[in-house]
């Protein structure tokens, strides 16, 4: 009786029907036709016009997809940008050394002439969408093979891209939404000129570590700020002493009165991937085989890296933002898993299947357009879970396992260029290029000991019909963790002079070379297979699920036609929406839904690397000096959670009050609620957002760059 309640609370009208409240990544052109009455009634006092419109200035002109994945705002008329310190992380680490240690004391830029440029760093502003969905399917008729229909859609998307680009201009960009069942074409003006503002020490924009990453209750002061600059015309400019702040359309004004249980709240952001429409097949590959294998091979991973980076002060500096990115991922997926076996995920899924197929039964033509689509995902699924270990062994351990196996696959890709004189030159001078950055942040004893115990998980894990002959073959000796040690560190690769040498000489001849050299043989035999044996059936598999999804979602828009219905997300621009609250996780356990100052205090201990509080901290702590930035408690506020949908991507989003005004940036969900990218659950959903006033508290009294508020629209 129970299981049937969680089940039936889980589904929501005919199986896939729109999604509650709380519930839901909106595409902001649709948001006046079916949510924009649903958040008036929730509290929000504006309108769709004010959160997206292409003829005045709206939201969306403040708002900005900052580098490849995560999201900004804009919080000044001078082009002044906050983000999450995670997502700054990267560049932050970049500019560190032993004497100019940025991460472990902060950064900030005493006037613009101290800002720090980020060359690669850009940021986007969304000029417009538009769905195309008629234009991309132009010339298609039902009786055409596979390839010609994506070769037709190929062609259309190049020539749509072309149209809206504007003669280069702007960014075009064509994505599939419902897999494929219809289309958006998004444009964007992009700034390539962004420079590091400021950034308070890890001990506060990493507060609490690894140890409470996705973790609620959080005490994560998780931002940094950056400028955006541009041309004299205020237009995109790559990077030059004389160009000048940007002034945007429109930029955030900041509530200093803080959020209370019950207030409306929006984020406004890019998220990266949800996956909503999993089938039952594909959520058990998930809990039983991928997410399972992943996390072993990176729990080995994190702590040889932990080993190393404790043990010498530099490679703590070197392998700060790599631990950072192989933890994040890691933890998350042990959160997912954990989460959809206590939803029971399989039974949902289950329940709205037989639901679905109750719909598709009750008509003849659709029980022959769509009858057989779960018995083709039991197929199609069991195919594919016979190769996708292989893929994550390969892909965690082996291809992005180490630096010096990224590298060999660089340094292959470029070899295999030789013939042809013009691409070879663009990846070589690419590859030269980066080899500043890469050398930084190699360190050779650290990678010896990360290769070797991630290639011998991979040989006692992996099948040896994903093997080379020549791997298969000697098996024990690629295990030798000694002797590839010894092959290791006298390669050419492990020599970062040596190496430099190579790429910046490389032609046919260093090639040969080093194809002698045994480091790289190894693992170029390793990848040739995977590439030539694994990944086009692999991929071949995933094409075929995917046009069976498109046939799938095809069947669930029919039946809810005229219903809101969410898009998995893509890494767009959407809008989402909920209400400040705290949550039960647990039997006998309750979440308030805000935390301060004090609580991170109570965390302190200096024995921990991730529960370390600066002293200056302490003294302002002890002080109460707080006017302008507390709470009605009395305390320094440092974060709320609230029960809006969000995911990867979200990072850095603007969390919006009812007024259209920015109470805090968003960095986090709750463990307990990770699997939200497959199967939502409202009751225990919850994303984690940096209290504002903290980042103003932090700026002004604690790094005394007070100065940068004076830019900003403060509303008391």
């Amino acid at each position: 009786m129970l299981m049937k309640k969680i089940i039936l609370s889980l589904l929501i009208g005919l199986f896939y029907l729109h999604a509650s409240a709380v519930e839901g990544m909106w595409i902001p052109t649709l948001l006046k036709r079916f949510n924009i009455e649903e958040m008036q009634k929730m509290g929000f006092k504006l309108t769709a016009e004010d959160i997206y419109d292409i003829n005045h200035a709206s939201m969306k002109d403040a708002v900005v997809l900052f580098g490849s994945g995560c999201t900004g705002e804009l919080i000044s008329g001078d082009g002044l940008l906050i983000t999450n310190h995670h997502c700054g992380f990267g560049q932050i680490q970049k500019h560190s050394t032993l004497d100019h240690d940025y991460l472990s004391n902060g950064f900030w830029a005493a006037n613009r002439k101290e800002e720090l440029s980020n060359p690669g760093l850009t940021v986007q502003f969304l000029v417009k969408m538009e769905e195309v969905t008629s234009d991309v399917m132009k010339g298609l008729d039902n009786g055409q093979e596979d390839a010609v229909i994506q070769k037709i859609i190929t062609e259309n998307i190049a020539k749509i891209k072309l149209k809206f680009a504007g003669k280069e201009k702007y960014l075009a960009d064509v994505k599939p939404l419902f897999y494929g069942n219809q289309y958006f074409v998004y444009v964007y003006q992009v700034f390539r000129d962004v420079r590091l503002v400021g950034a308070p020490p890890a001990t506060i924009g990493k507060f609490g570590g690894d140890t409470d990453n996705w973790v609620w209750p959080r005490h994560t002061g998780d931002f940094s700020l950056f400028r955006i600059y541009a041309g004299k015309d205020n237009q995109p400019a790559d990077y030059s002493p004389d160009n000048v702040p940007y002034h945007p359309k429109k930029f955030f004004p900041i509530n200093l009165k803080g959020v209370k249980e019950g207030d409306f709240t929006m984020v406004f952001g890019f998220p990266g991937t949800t996956q909503e429409y999993l089938p039952s097949q594909a959520v058990k590959l998930i809990i039983n085989q991928s997410n399972p294998t992943k996390v072993e091979i990176r729990t080995a991973r994190l702590a040889l890296l932990e080993k190393c980076m404790t043990a010498d002060p530099k490679v703590k500096i070197q392998y700060a933002a790599k631990y950072a990115n192989v933890a994040n991922a890691w933890k998350k997926w042990q959160g997912e898993t954990k989460g959809l076996v206590e939803l029971h995920a399989l039974d949902v899924k289950a329940a709205k299947e037989a639901e679905f197929m109750q719909w598709v039964n009750g008509d003849a033509a659709r029980k022959t357009k769509y009858g057989n689509l779960f018995e083709t995902f039991d197929r199609q699924y069991a195919d594919l879970g016979k190769y996708q270990v292989a893929y994550d062994l390969y892909n965690e351990a082996i291809i992005r396992g180490s630096d010096v196996a990224m590298m060999v696959s660089r340094l292959d890709f470029l070899g295999k260029q030789l013939k042809d004189t013009l691409a070879f030159r663009r990846s070589k001078q690419a590859l030269i290029q980066s080899l500043s950055f890469y050398t930084k942040d190699y360190d050779a004893k650290t990678d010896g000991e990360v290769f070797p115990a991630l290639l011998k998980i991979f040989l006692d894990k992996v099948e040896g019909q994903f093997l080379p002959e020549n791997v298969k073959n000697g098996l024990e000796k690629w295990k030798d963790n000694p002797r590839l040690k010894k092959i290791y560190f006298s390669s050419i690769l492990t020599d970062t002079v040596r190496m430099k040498k190579l790429v910046t000489d490389f032609d046919a001849n260093s090639l040969k070379k080093l194809q002698k050299d045994k480091l790289f043989a190894l693992i170029t035999s390793l990848t040739d297979y995977y590439s030539t044996h694994i990944e086009p059936t692999y991929n071949q598999i995933n094409r075929e699920i995917v046009k069976s999804q498109k046939s799938y979602l095809a069947a669930i828009l029919e039946a809810n036609e005229g219903r809101r219905m969410m898009a998995d997300a893509n890494l767009t621009l959407r809008v989402t929406y909920g209400k400040v609250e705290g949550y039960a996780p647990s039997d006998g356990v309750y979440f308030k839904h805000y935390t301060t100052l004090k609580g991170i205090m109570q965390k302190l201990d200096p024995t921990i690397a991730d529960y370390v509080v600066p002293e200056k901290l302490k003294q302002l702590y002890e002080s109460k000096d707080y006017a302008g930035y507390a709470g009605s408690d009395g305390e320094i506020p440092v974060a709320f959670c609230a029960s809006n949908h969000t995911t990867g991507g979200n990072s850095g989003s603007p969390v919006i009050n009812a007024n259209g005004e920015l109470i805090g940036v968003n960095f986090d969900r709750c463990w307990e609620g990770t699997m939200s990218d497959i199967l939502f659950d409202a009751s225990r959903c919850r994303n984690i957002a940096l209290d504002i006033r903290y980042a103003l508290f932090i700026i002004d009294r604690f790094a005394g760059a007070g100065y940068l508020l004076k830019e900003m629209n403060l509303i008391q």
